[in-house]
């Protein structure tokens, strides 16, 4: 039996584990592979993990460990390499781990199904490993954004974000884990008051449903999207990642 799974802390709002056992189910693969969450509490724990399951043969990594794992990897794909964040990992024959980024490709499809060719400037909350990937998919978009961040990896702080920058940057992206169950009553510091029907609020949260980010922005009027568009889509890419390289 083929182990895949999914690591990260806390793991309680993931819903990665009922995605791809209905997944395999569908397939016809139940017989086959089995999907499991693996809460870590230090990515150091890694190793063991993987010398304690011999069958395991991929897994995605979520918050916190996006970009701690790098180096725990082989190597990386050109994607990866490019965002310098994974949250797909193939277990290779000899053990050693590649790492891959199937957010990126989750973000961007989402985005365009529900952007379009609508022409706005962005910010994005947060600095971590989904950031990342959002980042990069921006950028490919040649869409102008800020990062903002409570640290100084960011292009603002949230205290510096005046109702002229909200004006000017209509599509706001949640790429902090901030509102995610089961904390389910927090949200980004955000000036919620300025925000205005032209304004879209993208969440990468999808447990719950609708965020407190989002629920704050209902209220405004503006339009929204949780990531539950982008959740499917990173989980298919990391499936056929899987399925490609297991099967030839």
């Amino acid at each position: 039996m083929e182990l895949y799974g999914i690591i990260g802390k806390p793991l309680a709002h993931s819903l990665s584990a009922d995605y791809f056992t209905r997944k395999f189910a569908s397939a016809g693969e139940l017989d086959m592979r089995e999907y499991r969450k693996m809460e870590l509490e230090s990515i150091e724990h890694l190793p063991t993990l993987i010398a304690q399951n011999p069958n395991l043969r991929g897994f995605n990594v979520t918050h916190p460990y996006k970009e701690q794992i790098l180096p725990h990897l082989a190597r990386l794909s050109s994607e990866a390499q490019r965002i310098g964040a994974v949250n797909c990992v193939k277990v290779e024959e000899d053990g050693s781990l590649v790492g891959y980024n199937t957010d990126y490709e989750g973000f961007a499809m989402a985005l365009g199904e529900v952007l379009g060719g609508e022409e706005v400037k962005a910010l994005v909350l947060g600095t971590g490993g989904a950031s990342k990937a959002v980042q990069r998919v921006l950028a490919d978009r040649d869409i102008d954004f800020l990062v903002v961040s409570h640290s100084d990896r960011g292009d603002l702080s949230y205290e510096e974000l005046t109702p002229t920058i909200i004006a000017a940057h209509r599509l706001i992206i949640n790429a902090t884990p901030l509102g995610m169950a089961p904390a389910v009553g927090e949200c980004p510091p955000l000036p919620y008051e300025h925000l205005t029907p032209d304004h879209l609020l993208f969440d990468l949260i999808y447990n719950p449903a609708t965020s407190e980010f989002l629920r704050r922005g209902q209220k405004q009027g503006t339009r929204i999207c949780n990531g539950q568009r982008m959740f499917v889509l990173q989980a298919e890419a990391s499936y056929r990642i899987w399925s490609r390289l297991s099967r030839g």
